[in-house]
């Protein structure tokens, strides 16, 4: 929810548009306290193949 709120959409389609965005930097860049500072992406234990398939 904090993404939705961080910022003023003029109308609910920016928001929408933004979701993905918001998503992909979220599990993929930011990391996690709860996770010992690493990116919930990093958990799944991924090879170099399929995350730069994952990752476009």
């Amino acid at each position: 929810r904090e993404w939705a709120y961080a910022q003023a959409y003029t109308h609910s389609d920016g928001r929408t548009a933004e979701l993905p965005r918001w998503l992909h930097r979220y599990n993929w860049h930011r990391p996690h306290g709860s996770l010992k500072a690493t990116t919930p992406i990093s958990r799944l234990g991924l090879t170099e193949n399929n995350l730069l398939r994952l990752h476009n």
